[in-house]
């Protein structure tokens, strides 16, 4: 069979393309083989003290046993396979990971910062020296605005310090309220000053909760641009709720992370992140579970609702503001990721076998199955021969389907480099 085009013209296709396909690969490498944390646990650093992971656990399993699991819309043998593994836990490895916050949340003042701070980093270090640490962990700074940006970067400095003085050697920096693209690029040589200063690599997340870290004066989403000049470091894109909500003149009573303003941030968020390695993460609810049975109750349905919501719309992972929230974020993740085992497993296992099972999934949708599988397994919501007994495939035949690179199991930065 004769060709009627001649090698001369694939060449030149090829010549023109080639470049192309590079600077395409190493702008989106592609997802991180990381296991990735359910959510981030929020913690002023006044607050945080030695056994603050097992503090939490307990004060979670305590609300439960007081309180109680609300009716969650689950079926009742689902809800006890839950609260099995939720119990489980909430008693090993209750935090996922943990920020520790002198922005915001953190109301110390300025003059016991350093201290408080300093105080902060010691038992961080004092956790994961124990053992008994959050797998991973970091700071969230002040913003890099004129007022604050030199008492963030100084309370960055003094946490690094003493976290890397107690042999903790990756973080996590969280940088709020972006408003420029030169805010990251700035701040990137700090970062790697800071790297060699203290020997503790760094991974880099952006909080979004201006209008302007969305779009630009010139049209153009600011959160493509930031996530490109912030490069390999970037871990990821945070989703601020209140600040954003507000700054868009929201009243504060519709401020919500289910409010459509926040799903189109949301959205651009996961665009800008898609195929980049870092990865787009929910904000948090303000409505704790305290106070008399059915205030917990209520909050609690409400954290469920916004979980679920969250893990439907590909965000699988949020903020946790206080420990009974982590109730509800194990029982409702665990509860998506179990409901959606027989479909997936099924669904593979025909794809793979080539099977007529009337559903004809694509390469992309096996992708997207197998990794909400491979998800449930790193989260302890499956178990291998969960996927097994439902005749889906093994492990490495799902991070094969998934695409996912060689590598480890850490969660976030504590576990890689983050360079």
């Amino acid at each position: 069979m004769s060709r009627s085009l001649p090698e001369a013209v694939y060449a030149e296709l090829d010549r023109r393309l080639g470049p192309v396909d590079d600077a395409r690969l190493a702008a989106y490498p592609g997802d991180r083989p990381d296991r990735q944390p359910v959510h981030t646990c929020y913690v002023p650093a006044d607050a945080v003290v030695p056994g603050l992971a097992a503090g939490w656990g307990a004060a979670a399993l305590a609300a439960l046993d007081e309180h109680g699991l609300p009716d969650l819309g689950l079926d009742p043998a689902l809800v006890e396979e839950l609260l099995t593994r939720v119990r489980a836990t909430l008693a090993t490895e209750p935090v996922e990971d943990l920020r520790v916050d002198a922005e915001d949340g953190y109301r110390g003042g300025a003059r016991a910062e350093d201290d408080d701070v300093l105080r902060a980093a010691a038992a961080v270090a004092a956790d994961r020296a124990a053992g008994t640490g959050p797998p991973s962990a970091g700071i969230r700074i002040r913003s890099l605005e004129g007022a604050t940006r030199r008492r963030g970067v100084r309370s960055l400095d003094l946490f690094l310090g003493a976290v890397g003085a107690g042999g903790l050697r990756r973080a996590v920096v969280t940088l709020p309220k972006v408003t420029d693209v030169e805010q990251v690029r700035a701040f990137l040589p700090v970062l790697d000053a800071l790297e060699d200063a203290h020997g503790v690599a760094l991974a880099l997340e952006l909080q979004v909760e201006t209008p302007q870290a969305v779009l630009g004066p010139d049209g153009a989403v600011t959160l493509a641009r930031m996530v490109h000049a912030a490069g390999p470091r970037l871990a990821g894109l945070h989703y601020g709720t209140y600040d954003y909500s507000a700054a868009l003149g929201i009243a504060a009573a519709h401020q919500a992370a289910d409010h459509p303003a926040a799903d189109l941030a949301k959205e651009l968020m996961q665009v800008a992140v898609a195929g980049t390695g870092a990865v787009a993460v929910d904000g948090s609810t303000n409505v704790l579970p305290v106070g008399g049975r059915d205030q917990v109750h209520a909050a609690w349905r409400l954290h469920a609702g916004l979980v679920r919501r969250a893990l439907e719309r590909g965000l699988y992972q949020g903020w946790d503001l206080h420990p009974a929230q982590l109730v509800t974020r194990y029982a409702a993740t665990y509860a998506f990721y179990r409901q959606a085992l027989p479909a997936a497993a099924g669904r593979l296992a025909a794809y793979l076998d080539r099977a007529d099972a009337g559903v004809l999934d694509e390469p992309a949708t096996a992708r997207a199955l197998a990794a909400v599988l491979l998800r449930g397994l790193d989260c302890g919501a499956l178990e291998e021969s969960d996927v097994r007994e439902v005749g889906g495939p093994d492990r490495r035949d799902l991070a094969r389907l998934a695409g996912r690179r060689p590598g480890g199991a850490g969660v976030a930065a504590d576990d890689r480099t983050a360079r």
